[in-house]
């Protein structure tokens, strides 16, 4: 699919691939896609934010370029370094050679000695491809002053060089869990969709589609569990990615019902904080059908 002919065409799409968006972010997708902007996702971990570029990249053909952020991120990871070694071979080349110092660094600081990072490549790949800048909170604030040409423009500035302006703009699409507040700099250059956990029955959905084959009534037995749990006073609240990780949990040991022991003995499949597991213990009885 080149480009999708509305919301509903592009919310099919995501469907046909696993993934279920709800109207609200496949229209904002679908606007970001016709308006050449990108996309800021927040909400908690584990709603289907990093799902969605890649869904993207396979339902619209193109390349997905990841940029995983974290503490201390700079250009060198993110936009580009130069291939040294080349360089020094380059150096013992021109030694041979008589060249004037403009001549001398002109020949060491073009294109073919960059080595692309995420976003010099998604800027000179020309083909549209999706970027993902995920979980972009992680980065510090100098960080987000890096991305904020590409986000305008779709262009990098290298000094030894000049600016590389996206023929194709990609489609970027950036992740945050809110761990920072993001400045509005960087907000203001994307649209924006928080994305929310789903009720009970979107939940259910979207297990029944990830995980084939599972019995319904196990899946809405482990969807309201998890409902449950995000109501009590947990570090971390399970996301999506949790229920589904349980289901197939639930699967692999043979289990057909959700009873107490089997909570217990699956637990690690949802609850990933040594503090949450004594909360959730007290309440197991609760999570069982019929507690």
């Amino acid at each position: 699919m080149s480009k999708p002919g509305g919301v509903a065409e592009l919310t099919d799409a995501l469907r046909g691939d696993g993934y279920l968006a709800d109207r609200g972010l496949s229209t904002a997708t679908y606007v970001a896609l016709s308006l050449d902007r990108p996309l800021l996702l927040e909400g908690e971990v584990g709603t289907g934010k990093t799902e969605i570029a890649k869904a993207l990249s396979r339902v619209l053909g193109r390349r997905l370029i990841r940029l995983q952020c974290y503490e201390g991120i700079d250009t060198n990871q993110a936009l580009y370094e130069w291939d040294y070694a080349r360089q020094l071979l380059q150096i013992r080349a021109l030694s041979e050679r008589s060249l004037d110092d403009e001549a001398a660094v002109d020949a060491l600081f073009g294109p073919k000695f960059l080595l692309e990072r995420p976003l010099l490549d998604a800027v000179r790949a020309g083909d549209g491809a999706v970027l993902l800048v995920d979980e972009v909170d992680r980065a510090d604030d100098e960080f987000e002053a890096f991305l904020l040409e590409l986000l305008s423009d779709f262009q990098i500035t290298i000094p030894e060089i000049g600016t590389i302006v996206a023929e194709r703009p990609p489609l970027v699409v950036l992740t945050s869990n809110r761990t920072r507040e993001l400045h509005d700099a960087l907000k203001r250059r994307c649209l924006y969709h928080w994305v929310d956990y789903p009720d009970a029955e979107r939940e259910l959905e979207i297990v029944l589609v990830r995980v084939p084959g599972v019995a319904e009534s196990l899946a809405r037995k482990v969807v309201a569990a998890v409902q449950r749990l995000r109501q009590l006073d947990l570090a971390k609240a399970p996301g999506v990615a949790e229920t589904i990780d349980w289901v197939r949990t639930l699967e692999v040991v043979g289990a057909d019902d959700l009873d107490s022991q089997t909570i217990e003995d699956t637990l690690g499949a949802v609850v990933k904080e040594r503090d949450d597991l004594d909360v959730v213990r007290r309440h197991v009885h609760e999570l069982a059908p019929g507690g």
